[in-house]
C-alpha cells in the first residue's frame, strides 16, 4: 500500500517525482480524488504553471478543502514549484491578488529584474537559514534545479528553511513543523534533491 499521495490536479510533472520518490525507497500512487487523501500519511503538492488556474482547480475539484483538513489532522505536506507557492496566503500573478490555501503567512510575488534574467532557470546555490530533518545529510551551498518567475515572501523569515541568491535573497525552502515547500525542482536537482526527497520519504517532521 503506497503511503504517499502525490495531488494531481491537473497541474504537475507527477511520473517524474513519482520515480524520484521510487528510487529514493518510497511507496506513491498519483491521488485526484479529494477523499482518497485521508488514507495517506504523507502528501505531495506539486505544480507547474498559473497560481490562479491552480488554485481555480484545486477549489473546484475539492481537493483544496481536502488538503487543508490533513494540514489540520498534522499530515506530512511536501510543496513542490507552484505547489509551494500556493500554501502562502496569496499570489500577485497575473496582475491580480489570489488567495492561496494560507498554510504560510507569506505571499507570491514576481521576481524583481534586478540585473537577472526573468525567470529563473537554471542551478543556483541554497543558503541554510537554520537546520531541518530534510535537510539532513546535506551541507550549505548545494547545488539545485530553479524554474521560476515568481516567489513567495516570508512575512517571519522562521517560516524560511533555506534561502537562494538571484538578484537578492528570496525564500527557496519553507517550512514550519509538518509543512514544507521547495521553490526549486528536487526531482530535477540529482544528489541534492534525492536526498531530500529520501528525508521526506524518512522523517516525521520537515
Amino acid at each position: 500500500m503506497p503511503d504517499i499521495a502525490i495531488v494531481d490536479y491537473g497541474m504537475g510533472n507527477l511520473h517524474s517525482v513519482a520515480n524520484a520518490i521510487s528510487a529514493v525507497g518510497g511507496v506513491s500512487a498519483i491521488v485526484s480524488n479529494p477523499r482518497e487523501l485521508n488514507e495517506y500519511e504523507k502528501i505531495i503538492l506539486p505544480g507547474v504553471g498559473a497560481f490562479s488556474d491552480a488554485m481555480l482547480r484545486l477549489e473546484n475539484t475539492g481537493l483544496a478543502e481536502a488538503l487543508t483538513g490533513n494540514v489540520r489532522a498534522g499530515k506530512s505536506i511536501l510543496g513542490i514549484c507552484l505547489g509551494m507557492q500556493l500554501m502562502c496566503l496569496s499570489s500577485e500573478e497575473g496582475g491580480e491578488i489570489t488567495s492561496g490555501l494560507g498554510w504560510f503567512d507569506a505571499h507570491v510575488k514576481k521576481i524583481p529584474a534586478l540585473n537577472v534574467k526573468i525567470p529563473h532557470i537554471g542551478w543556483n546555490s541554497l543558503r541554510f537559514n537554520r537546520s531541518g530533518q530534510i535537510l539532513d545529510g546535506l551541507q550549505d551551498n548545494l547545488d539545485v534545479y530553479f524554474v521560476h518567475s515568481y516567489r513567495v515572501e516570508c512575512n517571519d523569515d522562521a517560516d524560511v528553511l533555506a534561502w537562494c541568491d538571484y538578484g537578492e535573497p528570496f525564500a527557496a525552502m519553507i517550512s514550519r513543523g509538518k509543512l514544507c515547500g521547495m521553490q526549486f525542482h528536487p526531482e530535477k536537482s540529482q544528489r541534492a534533491g534525492l536526498t531530500m526527497m529520501k528525508n521526506f520519504v524518512e522523517s516525521s517532521r520537515c
